[in-house]
């Protein structure tokens, strides 16, 4: 199938062609957003027609930063994992003819190296049960691979960047892992055997086809992405901002750094599981490993988020007939102290008049609802925020109380 333009794409704007955003989306550079959200952040900026800065303090695979460099507005937007930092630069920069000449030819190069055997495999990452990601010839072709790759480019130079990119779709593809819900799970044993007749090289190349194309799209105005911690934004960005287009992590424990644990794992992010779990800690939402753990002792700080609403949800939860209650109450107390610490800490870096938009889910723990577009309204009026509205966009699932919503506000 030919890659459709993204400004053709950005131009129709209709369901069908977004799925197929050239560095964004499902069927992106790495697969990661979904096509709804990509839709969304296109239509809230598509909505202004002059020049704006755009802040995204969520970044996660940069989505609203090269939506709005395409759009011609300034995007800035900020990441605490530095693997989503690396992959929004990639996402948003520019690259000229010459560029992707180069790495085309640097990839039959090191494909070249890999058919050959004229590479020393590197050690396999240090993934628990890696067998389980991949069967041993498919691990056998990325651990030659991947050292081709740095052996035909220049570290940190362009083509390295875009061969990585098509690496790490190559790895996904070639894996057993399957993406066919929120979460990551693994293939059944008939699904696994189809793998042991793939054309690896193919895959790569296809692959490396795909990334380039993509990259010829280069977006019209500039974005930048800032390795930073989102509870405080004013201490990594400059102000005034005319608009927040987000989506933060949802109330749902779920870990981010476990569904990019491949990448980041191959490309040297992660050096061992212990890793992982201090990244996870650090982030807002998701518990994996020693973050879960650490939640037990957890305490709330003096200044936390006080709400009745909360409180009585909290309170349902501990005393539920699980013995996770304490656990998971510690956990979304936790998450709405840190939500509470960014939006106080938002307020420096806005103009007068801006308008937020955060897209956010509901939750229900033990049958308890976590109306989370209810408390940042709370939050936001707190704070002196005004025409604060929770604009439901969508069911999450076949569950009827669990929608994510639009909270918009203005400064």
């Amino acid at each position: 199938m030919a890659v459709v333009s993204v400004r053709e794409q950005l131009r129709q704007r209709s369901d069908y062609t977004y799925k197929f955003n050239a560095r964004t989306g499902r069927h992106g550079w790495l697969r990661l957003t979904p096509a709804y959200s990509i839709k969304i952040v296109e239509e809230l900026i598509a909505d202004y027609s002059q020049t704006r800065r755009i802040f995204d303090p969520f970044c996660g695979t940069g989505t609203t930063a090269l939506i709005a460099a395409y759009h011609r507005h300034e995007g800035i937007t900020t990441e605490i994992n530095p693997f989503l930092v690396w992959l929004t630069q990639a996402k948003i920069a520019h690259y000229s003819p010459g560029e992707i000449v180069a790495a085309h030819h640097a990839s039959a190069s090191a494909l070249d190296l890999v058919k050959r055997q004229r590479i020393h495999p590197m050690p396999a990452p240090l993934i628990h049960n890696i067998e389980r990601w991949w069967n041993p010839e498919s691990l056998h072709f990325l651990q030659l691979l991947f050292p081709a790759i740095s052996e035909v480019t220049r570290e940190c130079s362009t083509a390295h960047t875009l061969l990585l990119i098509a690496f790490c779709r190559s790895l996904i593809e070639l894996s057993n892992a399957a993406f066919n819900h929120q979460s990551m799970s693994f293939k059944n044993d008939d699904q696994i055997a189809i793998n042991f007749n793939t054309d690896r090289a193919g895959v790569f190349s296809e692959n490396v086809r795909f990334v380039l194309n993509s990259a010829s799209e280069n977006p019209a105005g500039q974005s930048d992405v800032i390795l930073g911690d989102a509870r405080n934004p004013a201490k990594v960005v400059e102000g005034p901002f005319d608009l927040v287009i987000t989506s933060p992590p949802y109330v749902n424990r779920m870990s981010y750094i476990r569904e990019l644990r491949p990448y980041m794992y191959w490309l040297g992010f992660l050096l061992n599981g212990r890793d992982a779990g201090e990244l996870d800690w650090t982030a807002i939402g998701g518990t994996w490993g020693i973050a879960t753990s650490r939640l037990i002792g957890w305490e709330r700080p003096e200044n936390y988020f006080k709400s009745h609403q909360l409180a009585r949800a909290l309170d349902k939860i501990v005393h539920t007939d699980n013995k996770n209650g304490v656990i998971l109450a510690n956990y979304i107390a936790k998450y709405f102290d840190d939500i509470w610490n960014h939006f106080q800490c938002l307020t420096p870096v806005l103009a007068s008049g801006a308008e937020i938009h955060y897209i956010v889910g509901n939750s229900a723990f033990y049958g308890t609802l976590i109306s989370t577009e209810q408390l940042y309204a709370e939050m936001l009026m707190e704070l002196g925020f005004h025409n604060i509205e929770c604009r439901a966009i969508r069911k999450r699932n076949s569950n009827k109380n669990l929608l994510e919503f639009d909270v918009v506000a203005q400064w």
